[in-house]
């Protein structure tokens, strides 16, 4: 089940796309892409134009330039990009603060600095969401499930 909030209609449609190169015909995926699009297809009137059109040519350069960066990702994708990065920053700035204010120490000391540097992001976003954000620059890691913010 395709969820607006938390997943990217341009991964969703991929994996859609590769049903549809096996069989075009297929309703299901079409249903399935069209039901995805929702909102969006005020704002992409072309992805709409070809999911209707039943198009994977078109749909296939359009998820080509999603991917290559000759086009923006859908405003869909992007508002869900930018609440997970949200997301993570408070999930390690309070990461950071709880490190910092540890029981264990030196109660006549102003406390310590957190070293803490990345974490494991919110499970309430898939893996694809933080591996875009990966590939775009705006997050580094992913080895063994661990991500951080670029340095400033």
């Amino acid at each position: 089940m395709f969820d607006t909030q938390f997943n990217l209609l341009s991964h969703h449609l991929a994996a859609l796309l590769e049903v549809l190169r096996v069989d075009p015909a297929a309703s299901d995926p079409w249903l399935q892409a069209r039901n995805a699009l929702g909102e969006s297809r005020k704002s992409e009137p072309d992805l709409a134009a070809a999911i209707d059109a039943k198009d994977v040519d078109a749909l296939s350069s359009i998820l080509e330039a999603w991917t290559s960066g000759k086009r923006h990702l859908p405003e869909q994708d992007r508002e869900v990009l930018r609440r997970a990065v949200k997301a993570f920053r408070k999930s390690l700035k309070v990461t950071r603060l709880d490190a910092e204010s540890s029981i264990g120490a030196n109660p006549m000391t102003s406390g310590r600095e957190s070293s803490i540097v990345g974490m494991v992001p919110p499970p309430r976003y898939p893996r694809d969401v933080w591996d875009e954000l990966v590939r775009q620059g705006r997050m580094s890691g992913g080895k063994h499930g661990i991500y951080e913010l670029p340095p400033e």
